[in-house]
């Protein structure tokens, strides 16, 4: 229909409006089957047919065309000019059909649409060369609103299933782009780097909305020139005009072909017996045989995209023949992904092509491959330098090389390039996919390295003054060639890239499962490298290797152990070694070192590996053996977390074992400092908000400072589970402050096990409403109020109900040395609390009471009358214990404790009070009131007595004297 009202003549451009919507209608009714969308094309196909009968009457088809949508022919001068026409040409019997052209062509607005948007695309493309992000980004909106609007009234049939193919192209060719301007994105202007961040979110959104396209589109690249003769082939393989779909689809891949026809005249009217062909056909098949196609059954949808494919393939053998007789090259992208193996797949010859800056094809042969190697080792490190297509070129020359000493030469520059590169998106680490080549690349060297026994890669100075091709003589005829490398800094370097990745990924994502997966070859790469050492006598790399390989297994149990030792190949694996006494080996292995940090690494290591499988014994002796712990303060920041972490991790043994007061004297540093998370590099401690002011005294950490720390970071399947260990530490000050508590009840100097514990409690007891407990915390703070009071079995129900305990390995034995330590510290609770209120305490009574056999409660009495905390003597004939009271005065008695108290507050209170009321009358000025009525007194004592003192010497002589002296003294 798009055609049909193509051939208009410039006085329709008036109804421009009624043109677009009906070929709304016809291009929906030919994409869709609902019954409104097939009403409006059956009408458009009866119209179709009106019109070629109506012409022999005389009359115009845009006229009856206008009459079917409620138009009137006489609505503008321009309608009777066309009857006057009309008129005329009726006076022939016969039908004349009208070959007048068009002036001018009615542009609809799905053809502006896709005008704008190869032109947007033009211009994003133009605009990827200069690097200008804000252009993209302004051009980018533009082409995903036409996108918008176009998809909605555009959708894929039979013939042209993917419509909007070249949108998918620009968006994954522009996410390709995006991936490798990350790198310089530091380097770019504000402007130019918001709208930069801004396509990365944009590109990200559209990406989810193409994925089926993009995915179809990267499994077959097709550029613009292949789409373009693409679109040829099959104008040629279907003898007609495109359709509206098919025009649409290839829009973005042809050039400036019209998306709605050629714009060519085309005949309104066809003859009678064409009519009568079309009656029998439905509305979308009449449409179709208008246009010149044919219609496509329900069995046949399949066939335009065969045919397509076929003309694809026929034009890309038609390209390929015409290049046979040329030299193949090969230009290397700067977006070329690395894969698995280091490069894509290797061709089957052995020279290739490279096009350098210059523009000049640069051969890679045999014969040039180490002068080609030598320019890429003098351009690493500068500016100018693309490392992407730096790691691109190495891969080639790796493919071209042959012998096991190019193949040498060339891995030991490619993997420190591939180091090199580290985009500031990935966020500071080798990505995933650069990381596993690297691996292979590692991999690789170490194969080369173990078949071929006259390679040495060494630390050692050599002789750099013999060329490369030399050594490829020399190494032929079987002479031994030393090459400069240090095999040990790959390893490092990838193990460090695997742990800052798992540091960035979300530890609660199946990604970072994924991604520690890749341990295991790390592991095997770790070993191989240490086998090798070993036979080349390096004993310095041989021991970091071991060192390295005893940091990635000493946290891990036999069973997780015995996996990584499965996964070795046969030849690097030690029958003799089993996974249970692996790191013992591996770690007196190192105690031979001259190294003092390896030695101390190795050394804790080892106590943690023991700790953590139950040896908490074996493990403490070998610690204070070692005197480590007076020499921790002064090694490395490395060496202290994993001390503090050795530390932990014998406090939790401890605990297993039931050493509580062990347990609880190993924890006490750390829960102390309140910075537990610190101390062991599993993140930071925020501030509590309640305590304001002492959080402001705190120093701010710079960033560099924040940057170390966070680097420092363990990876989240190394951590120690932080409420886990609270819970153990509570629970062992729970029962050790209790029955201290309860021993020195009436010593106001008593002393404080524990003050974290103590400060909780006290918060506890504070509050005015105490619901049930709901938290660890919660449930510890209540068992220890019921321990206090004597309610044992309570106090057991509060503990064993805390979740927390199915961490733990044995959790039921666990649970059974807990209510065992509770009946105990129970008793001890008990005797200290009511000892001053009887005489005599029976045996039997206390094993009832707490569930106890009797010779237990005998021994628990017997050890506290030993170590002085009770004053008591044990009775066997009547087994009782027969407390003793102390003379009046050594102890005081309860009332004898509170009067005390009392005397002293109200102390206190007097002092305070004669201070405020010195302040206040100082304030009032009333001391200098005071004053001034004393100095008033003394003038007036001093008159009085000189009066009197004359009056006696008148009438008394010395007696008067002594008066009037008296007088004066007063």
């Amino acid at each position: 229909m798009s055609r049909f009202f193509n051939k208009s003549t410039k006085k329709d451009a008036d109804s421009d409006s009624d043109t677009d919507s009906v070929s709304s209608v016809s291009s929906s009714g030919s994409s869709s089957g609902s019954s409104s969308q097939g009403m409006f094309a059956t009408q458009t196909a009866k119209t179709v047919k009106k019109t070629a009968a109506d012409t022999s009457k005389g009359t115009t088809a845009k006229q009856r065309v206008l009459s079917k949508f409620g138009r009137s022919a006489a609505a503008s001068d321009s309608d009777s000019d066309s009857d006057s026409d009309s008129d005329s040409d009726s006076d022939s019997d016969a039908p004349v059909k009208s070959k007048k052209k068009s002036t001018a062509k009615v542009v609809l607005r799905r053809d502006k649409r896709l005008d704008n948007m190869r032109a947007a695309i033009t211009t994003i493309n133009s605009k990827k060369k200069i690097n200008d992000w804000v252009s993209i980004h302004k051009e980018f909106e533009k082409l995903s609103s036409d996108y918008g609007r176009l998809s909605t009234i555009v959708n894929p049939d039979a013939f042209n299933p993917s419509p909007f193919r070249f949108y998918a192209r620009t968006v994954a060719q522009l996410d390709d782009f995006h991936k490798q301007t990350t790198e310089s994105a530091a380097k770019m202007n504000t402007a130019n780097k918001d709208a930069f961040t801004a396509m990365k979110q944009k590109l990200k959104k559209q990406l989810k909305t193409l994925e089926t396209g993009v995915a179809a589109w990267r499994e077959n690249p097709v550029d613009e020139a292949d789409s373009e003769a693409e679109a040829k082939s099959l104008a040629e393989a279907a003898t007609a005009k495109p359709s509206v779909d098919a025009a649409v689809g290839d829009a973005g891949d042809e050039s400036d072909d019209s998306i709605f026809g050629n714009d060519s005249d085309s005949d309104s009217d066809d003859s009678d017996d064409e009519d009568d062909n079309l009656k029998d056909l439905s509305a979308r098949e009449r449409m179709l045989k208008k246009f010149g196609r044919s219609p496509v059954n329900s069995d046949d949808e399949g066939a335009a995209p065969q045919q397509k494919k076929k003309a694809a393939d026929a034009t890309a053998t038609g390209k390929e023949k015409k290049k046979d007789g040329k030299k193949k090259t090969v230009q290397i992208s700067e977006d070329a992904n690395v894969g698995e193996a280091g490069a894509a797949a290797v061709p089957q010859e052995k020279g290739f092509t490279a096009v350098g800056k210059s523009g000049k094809a640069v051969e890679i042969t045999q014969e040039t491959l180490y002068k080609r190697l030598q320019e890429l080792v003098l351009a690493r490190g500068k500016k100018s330098t693309d490392k992407v297509a730096q790691i691109e070129n190495l891969t080639k020359i790796l493919e071209v090389s042959v012998t096991a000493h190019q193949k040498l030469q060339v891995l030991l520059v490619l993997i420190p390039s591939q180091f090199d590169y580290n985009p500031l998106a990935s966020g500071g680490f080798l990505p995933t996919e650069y990381w596993k080549s690297t691996r292979a690349n590692i991999d690789l060297l170490l194969d080369i390295l173990e078949t071929n026994h006259t390679l040495t890669i060494t630390e050692a100075p050599v002789d750099d003054d013999i060329e490369p091709a030399e050594n490829e003589n020399r190494f032929k005829s079987g002479e031994h060639i030393k090459l400069r490398g240090n095999i040990y800094s790959f390893i490092d370097r990838l193990s460090d890239e695997f742990i800052k990745s798992l540091q960035n990924i979300d530890p609660h994502t199946t990604e970072y499962i994924e991604r520690l997966k890749d341990e295991t070859p790390l592991y095997v790469l770790i070993v191989r490298a240490q086998k090798y050492f070993e036979r080349v006598a390096s004993v310095e790399s041989s021991d970091a290797c071991v060192l390295k390989r005893v940091m990635h297994i000493y946290y891990k149990t036999e069973n997780v152990i015995g996996f990584l030792e499965s996964a070795l190949p046969s030849h690097s694996r030690d029958p003799t070694v089993n996974p249970s006494n692996l790191v013992h080996t591996l770690c007196t292995t190192l105690y031979q070192t001259s190294d003092i940090r390896i030695r101390a690494r190795a050394l804790l290591a080892h106590v943690y590996h023991l700790a953590l499988h139950g040896h908490f014994y074996k493990a403490r002796d070998m610690l204070l053996m070692s005197h480590l712990q007076e020499q921790a303060t002064n090694t490395d920041i490395d060496t202290q977390i994993l001390y503090n972490r050795t530390i932990v991790q014998l406090g939790m043994s401890a605990f297993r074992s039931g050493l509580i007061r062990e347990s609880a004297n190993a924890l006490q540093e750390f829960f102390g400092s309140g910075k537990t998370k610190e101390l062991l590099a599993q993140g930071f401690q925020q501030a509590n908000v309640r305590f304001g002011a002492a959080g402001a005294d705190k120093v701010e950490k710079t960033p560099e400072q924040e940057r170390l720390e966070k680097q420092r970071l363990l990876p989240f399947h190394m951590h120690i589970n932080l409420e886990l260990l609270e819970c153990i530490y509570l629970t062992c000050s729970m029962l050790l402050e209790i029955p201290n508590m309860a021993m020195y009840a009436h010593d106001s100097r008593r002393k404080m096990i524990s003050k974290p514990f103590r400060r909780n409690l006290d918060f506890n007891q504070k509050q005015v409403f105490i619901g049930p407990p709901e938290n660890t915390r919660d449930h510890i703070m209540a068992a220890a109020k019921a321990l206090s009071a004597g309610e044992w079995q309570k106090c057991v129900e509060y503990i064993t109900s805390i979740k927390i305990w199915s961490l733990m390995p044995s959790a039921a034995q666990i649970k059974l040395m807990l209510t065992e330590k509770i009946q105990q510290e129970g008793l001890r609770t008990y005797i200290f609390q009511f000892a001053p209120y009887y005489d005599s305490l029976g045996l039997a009574q206390l094993s009832t009471l707490f569930d106890l056999p009797t010779t237990r409660v005998h021994g628990i009495i017997a050890k506290m009358i030993v170590s002085e905390e009770l004053y008591a003597s044990l009775d066997e004939p009547t087994q009782t214990c027969v407390l003793h009271r102390n003379a009046p005065g050594v102890e005081m008695s309860r009332l004898e404790y509170l009067a005390g108290v009392y005397a002293d507050k109200v102390g206190a209170l007097v002092d305070g009070n004669e201070k405020m009321l010195e302040s206040r009358s100082i304030s009032l000025g009333l001391q200098q009131q005071q004053q001034q009525q004393q100095q008033q007194l003394l003038n007036a004592g001093a008159k009085g007595g000189r009066g009197i003192g004359g009056a006696g010497a008148g009438a008394g002589g010395r007696g008067g004297d002594k008066r009037n002296a008296g007088g004066m003294k007063r």
